[in-house]
């Protein structure tokens, strides 16, 4: 086993972000909708004592009517079902497997219902993705519950997205961040004051969690992206569905760029699901561009995989989006691996998404018009994302 004690990665986030790492972790890398339901779904008919679920997008599909009922199932069998949902987010979802999950004894609340008089906590959401059961499998990412998602992104009607599971010490703060939205609706974190039992180490992975909550200020996911852009040395390789970073993030990778670092940041091309979102990361796009920063559109479908490669250690993945909503505004999770093995598998994956890519190389192929880019400075403050 190789000891990732002094990467600097690690000592960097837990110096200056406070993240605690765990060793001991196995990471699967779940690619698209054909591998990431069949492993959730075999995660929860396993269930036997408990199944903690928080997502911010419920909507329709087959999957929504699988999730669901294989849910309320596990309910019947005397398994505890917790189940959140964002109000605003999955507000699509169906009444009918609502009544599905709560008439079969499933736990279902909602995540700050909008109200008038709360209109301070109406712009802020829960956007975690997070799946733990029995205490020893977890699933984060960027999956959404939907008929989009399923697939393997070979047209417009199957997302590019990419999710997790994780086995060992790690299951703990993802739960703790499940617990911490749950009892924000209300939920109690427990009934029966149980000594939950300790998760066995599952491999060699040092995971480290980032329980970034909704504040005023830059949360801890911020944080983080701005110590990851700093310390990497060789490269740095960004995806997200929706690009619109701060000013100061934007400097921290352009002074990548410039000492060196080969940055390339992927986003979706023509088939975004939100419009707003492309015209913000075009108004962005030339000043990365003209310090050296690659462009990527992804091309084939709407490109919702959420991570950051750095160097040859590091892999940065979760629920965070690479914008402002995700560091100022939404509850979010993302995790830190420090893994080389990892980082070559997830580096493999984009560099295959980049070979479905057209590359944005100079100013000229933005192919803009000052119309658009008047609207993309309008809308840019308002853009919700998933």
């Amino acid at each position: 086993m190789t000891d990732h004690a002094d990467d600097p990665f690690r000592r960097a986030l837990e110096a200056f972000v406070g993240v605690v790492f765990t060793d001991g972790n196995s990471v699967t890398r779940l690619r698209n909708g054909t591998e990431i339901f069949p492993a959730m779904l075999r995660a929860v008919r396993l269930a036997r004592r408990r199944i903690d679920f928080v997502t911010y997008v419920y909507w329709t599909g087959d999957i929504a009517q699988e999730m669901a009922h294989a849910l309320a199932e596990r309910s019947r069998a005397g398994v505890e079902v917790r189940v959140l949902l964002d109000a605003v987010g999955a507000q699509q979802m169906s009444t009918d497997l609502i009544e599905v999950m709560t008439g079969s004894g499933v736990e279902l609340r909602w995540f700050r219902p909008p109200v008038r008089w709360k209109v301070w906590e109406s712009d802020h959401r829960t956007h975690r993705k997070i799946l733990v059961v029995d205490d020893r499998f977890a699933f984060t990412g960027g999956v959404g519950v939907a008929q989009e998602w399923e697939g393997d992104a070979r047209d417009p009607n199957e997302w590019r997205d990419t999710h997790f599971q994780i086995e060992g010490p790690a299951v703990d703060p993802l739960r703790a961040a499940f617990l911490s939205d749950w009892r924000d609706s209300g939920g109690r974190a427990f009934t029966v004051p149980e000594t939950p039992p300790r998760p066995a180490p599952a491999g060699d992975t040092v995971l480290g969690v980032v329980d970034a909550s909704a504040q005023i200020q830059l949360n801890s996911a911020g944080r983080a992206f701005e110590t990851i852009i700093s310390f990497a040395r060789e490269r740095l390789w960004i995806g997200t569905p929706y690009f619109n970073p701060s000013e100061r993030l934007v400097s921290l990778l352009v002074e990548a760029a410039q000492r060196g670092v080969e940055v390339r940041v992927t986003i979706p091309g023509p088939h975004i699901d939100k419009r707003v979102s492309l015209l913000s990361a075009e108004e962005q796009a030339g000043r990365l561009l003209d310090a050296g920063v690659y462009l990527h559109r992804f091309q084939p479908t709407m490109y919702h995989v959420k991570q950051v490669i750095a160097d040859r250690t590091l892999a940065m993945f979760g629920s965070v989006n690479f914008n402002a909503r995700s560091v100022y505004k939404d509850e979010e999770v993302a995790m830190v691996a420090i893994d080389p093995h990892l980082n070559e598998v997830l580096a493999a994956d984009y560099l295959a998404d980049l070979e479905r890519c057209d590359t944005v190389r100079d100013r000229d192929q933005l192919e803009r018009s000052w119309a658009e880019a008047a609207a993309g400075k309008a809308l840019k403050a308002v853009e919700s994302e998933m």
